[in-house]
């Protein structure tokens, strides 16, 4: 099973209040896959393993430009109190993009712990 992180969001992740996540790639999803979430994927030491935080089924995957980012997309991102240009500029810092870039929305539900 593939893996996902969730370093920045890993709180909104185990509280539930994440359900839609934006990334660069992941074009492959498809609705019914099913991820592993972690907290951390890349940047392990030698020896050290993901915090696996659950399980999660792809519900709907489409590919959009990141400033067109709505809201209510942001309470679904995690970010209530985030509007769409907060939230944009933060995925540009973290992401090292272009405020529109296309990228993959992944809606998404937990489906184990």
């Amino acid at each position: 099973m593939r893996s996902m992180s969730f370093s920045l969001t890993t709180r909104q992740f185990l509280e539930g209040t994440k359900t839609v996540t934006r990334r660069l790639g992941w074009k492959f999803l498809q609705p019914g896959d099913r991820i592993r979430a972690v907290e951390r994927a890349m940047g392990l030491k030698k020896g050290e393993h993901p915090r696996v935080l659950g399980v999660i089924e792809i519900v709907s995957v489409r590919r959009e430009k990141l400033d067109a980012i709505n809201d209510l997309d942001c309470v679904a991102e995690g970010f209530p109190y985030l509007d769409a240009a907060a939230f944009v500029r933060m995925f540009v810092r973290h992401m090292g993009c272009l405020p529109d870039a296309v990228v993959t929305r992944i809606k998404f539900r937990k489906v184990a712990p």
